[in-house]
């Protein structure tokens, strides 16, 4: 399939669809007296691949003859190559059932049951009656114990069956019924709890087998050692026995079974019946018999007690040495299922969380300090998350565990980085609510981005506004600023521990060299802590990005700044939603601040810069007060010409802010002396950069037009730029060599100086009442316009009448 593909896809796809019905009857037909030889040879399977892709092509479905329908179905059942059974599968997939009397297929025509035939059942169901249809015929060939009557459950193959029966409670929970439930959830217990501990019988064999059957042994532990409780995923063996297939396949399905099924405590108070594999000498745990009375249990209660009991048996197997390095591992993975099983039962019935959390904080204190098992650490925090008050324990070691440990030890793993962000995502509210610690840990947490940004910004996107907070918020401003040095001193710290000072033949890293001295030993350790608090940045912030000048092209470095801007966005986006205008404030002198001190990476500051410009207009917008609580810090930051060349987008924007609000009308603290002294800066700045050398007209349009707004609130400045107006009506305007940008500025200049020349009307126009600019008047009722509004609508949508 995959050479048929490579090689003119568009050709093959678009004469697929453009096939005839004809010729499509007759390449039916060929298919068909292909399938009907003994052997197949390789023309049968290109045209399985032919069919396959005029089946797939199509908006429709298609239905095949019903004698070739049963033909693919019968090879995809029958045959011994791999490639056969998946081609017909994938054809069959693509397919109609057949229909008619007498041609709908039953889970016998599938059998023996595999993958692929799985897959082919799953895609036959077309609605929700056929998914419990299917459930039912699945759990009626489970009636059976594995051990026993092994034709029917063999022929469909038993171990099938569950893997079957999750797809369809995934896509559909409601096609199982009440006793589908009662019934499934009580041979779970027989699997989960009484699976056999002999082991199963090798079907190996050859010319140097023994012609005596040896009775199998005892499965064993991971250590050697011979299992001497129940049998559980843990377990090794050489062969295993159908019933043990179906505890391990019970317990891949027991959490997505209890989060659906199991999610609230069974009000069925009715006694069980004692399942046959209780009493015909299965063995039984240390655990259930201390256990209460779990046989006169409800059938999910009674699920809910084994799968404690199963689980507890996990962990304790877990501290085994395991003698093969893929079996630590499996260890490993079935830890992570293990907690969350648990927390799932516990969810489910509150009762049982103070019997299953001293086996979770006895697994906590024993992992913690090992980093091999990080991942299972998530999993645990989850469960103090969730059942830690109920428990009434101290959930603060946890916490710095995870928060303080993990990413600063484990930022470079990919997984753990995802799982991670999962857990915070799933659980934002929670931990802003419970967690007090959570937000103060981001430094830590922006390891893993700064690490890996492309494929976990997007998350980022999601966990941000949860770190903002009122105290957090102007450090983690400066953090997301300097993302790209933090992946710098990541990429060091990795190198430090790797590598020697100097490459073999060749020079070393100065970065390297400035990270290993002591001299600037503080200003990395700054960037790499793991909790906020210590100061909002640093000061020799400049040096430091000269020290990591030679990063700036490393592509990790290059990646984590592309994701800046956008993080950017939605911090400010979060800020807004904040009302303290002391940290908006705050805000206002970080940007003017941080605008200048940015590692210089290609075509970053000017991101930056344009982020910062866009926020700045949103903030005094809602807040004008603003512009006059940081005037000084505007005006000095407008009042410096070298902005003008290297800030041009922030340098405009503050301008015009300076124009828009500094006005009685914005805040009433504004006085004549203030407006007066911005006129003055922004004066002289507009003849310093038209004298020294050719500015852009964006900046001089920006600076004559807030010139021209202060004049109108005060009058006595009028005179002033008018002089300066006049000038460029003149013509004297050596210092632009663009034709069209002369015109550009010219024009904007007869506009202003006519405006100037009645100034009562250049303060209505130059800045507008907020009724002119937030105007309503379709609404207000104390206006004409409304009436004539609906007297035009009246006349356009009503026929007139004739006398």
């Amino acid at each position: 399939m995959v050479a048929m593909y490579s090689v003119g896809t568009e050709s093959l796809i678009k004469q697929a669809r453009d096939i005839g019905e004809v010729e499509l009857q007759k390449f039916y037909s060929r298919i068909t007296k292909q399938l009907t030889a003994r052997e197949h040879s390789h023309d049968v399977i290109d045209s399985l691949q032919r069919l396959h892709l005029i089946l797939a092509s199509t908006k429709y479905t298609r239905r095949l003859p019903v004698e070739l329908h049963r033909r693919l179905l019968s090879l995809c059942v029958s045959s011994s190559v791999e490639q056969m059974t998946v081609l017909t599968s994938a054809v069959l997939r693509e397919a109609l059932p057949p229909s008619g009397p007498g041609q709908i297929y039953t889970l016998q025509d599938y059998c023996p049951l595999n993958s692929h035939t799985a897959a082919l059942v799953l895609s036959q169901a077309g609605c929700k009656e056929d998914l419990s249809a299917l459930s039912s015929l699945l759990l009626r060939s489970l009636e059976g114990r594995a051990a026993e009557s092994p034709s029917p459950t063999q022929t469909l193959g038993l171990t099938h069956c569950l893997p079957i029966v999750n797809t369809v409670i995934t896509y559909s929970p409601d096609s199982l019924t009440e006793d589908h439930v009662i019934f499934l959830s009580k041979k779970l217990v027989e699997w989960l709890r009484y699976a056999s501990l002999q082991q199963g019988m090798s079907s190996s064999g050859g010319f140097f087998a023994s012609p005596r059957i040896r009775q199998p042994g005892t499965v064993a532990e991971l250590d050697g050692c011979v299992c001497g409780d129940f049998f559980t995923v843990l377990c090794v063996s050489p062969s295993f026995s159908e019933d043990q297939w179906m505890n391990l396949y019970s317990f891949s399905l027991l959490r997505h079974w209890l989060i659906t099924y199991h999610n609230g405590t069974d009000g069925n108070t009715s006694t069980d019946t004692e399942d046959r594999s209780e009493v015909d000498g299965s063995v039984v745990s240390m655990v259930s018999a201390t256990s209460s009375s779990s046989r006169v249990l409800p059938p999910k209660e009674r699920l809910r007690e084994k799968s404690l009991e199963y689980c507890q048996r996990l962990v304790e197997q877990s501290d085994r040495k395991a003698l093969k390095r893929a079996d630590t591992e499996l260890q490993k993975a079935c830890l992570v299922e293990a907690v969350c099983i648990l927390d799932s039962v516990c969810l489910g019935d509150p009762g049982f969380v103070y019997r299953a959390f001293p086996c979770v904080k006895a697994l906590f204190g024993r992992l913690s300090s090992d980093l091999s098992y990080s991942r299972v650490l998530l999993p645990i925090a989850q469960f103090y998350l969730n059942h830690g008050e109920t428990a009434a324990v101290d959930s603060e070691c946890v916490w710095r565990c995870v928060w303080g440990v993990l990413p600063a030890e484990c930022f470079n793993q990919p997984f753990l980085a995802h799982e991670m962000l999962t857990f915070i995502r799933a659980n934002q509210l929670l931990l802003k609510t419970s967690v007090p610690l959570y937000s103060r840990y981001f430094p830590n947490l922006l390891k893993f981005l700064a690490w890996d940004s492309p494929s976990l910004v997007s998350d980022y996107l999601d966990v941000l506004p949860s770190l903002v907070t009122t105290g957090t918020a102007l450090e983690l401003l400066h953090s997301l600023l300097d993302l790209p040095c933090l992946t710098a001193a990541l990429t060091l710290q990795l190198r430090s521990a790797c590598f020697p000072v100097s490459e073999p033949g060749g020079r070393g890293l100065t970065s390297l060299e400035a990270f290993r001295s002591p001299a600037y030993r503080g200003l990395f350790l700054f960037l790499l802590r793991r909790e906020a608090g210590s100061g909002d940045t640093i000061d020799r912030l400049s040096v430091l990005h000269d020290l990591l000048m030679e990063a700036a092209d490393w592509p990790r470095v290059v990646q984590s700044a592309q994701s800046v801007p956008v993080l950017l966005h939605v911090y400010f986006n979060t800020i807004t939603t904040i009302s303290d205008k002391r940290l908006l404030a705050q805000l206002v002198l970080v940007l003017l601040e941080r605008s200048s001190l940015l590692l210089n990476i290609p075509s970053y500051p000017e991101e930056i810069h344009r982020v910062f410009s866009y926020h700045l207009l949103r903030l005094c917008k809602h807040h004008p007060s603003l512009v006059v609580d940081q005037s000084r810090e505007l005006l000095e930051f407008a009042g410096i010409t070298a902005n003008v060349h290297s800030k041009e987008e922030l340098y405009t924007h503050v301008v015009w802010v300076l124009g828009e609000y500094l006005s009685v009308s914005s805040d009433p603290r504004c006085s004549v002396d203030l407006v007066t002294s911005c006129f003055e800066a922004l004066e002289a700045v507009l003849f310093e950069v038209t004298s020294s050398g050719c500015p852009s007209p964006r900046v001089v349009t920006s600076l004559l037009s807030t010139l021209a707004k202060l004049a109108s609130r005060s009058h006595d400045l009028i005179p002033r730029v008018s002089l300066f107006l006049s000038k460029l009506r003149s013509g004297a305007i050596s210092w632009c060599h663009s034709e069209e940008d002369v015109v550009a500025i010219v024009t904007r200049g007869e506009e202003l100086w006519s405006l100037l020349k009645l100034p009562s009307v250049a303060l209505s126009v130059l800045t507008p009442p907020l009724v002119v600019t937030t105007p309503s008047w379709h609404g207000d009722t104390n206006t004409a316009l409304p009436p004539r509004l609906r007297s035009l609508t009246s006349l356009t949508h009503t026929p007139l009448k004739h006398n």
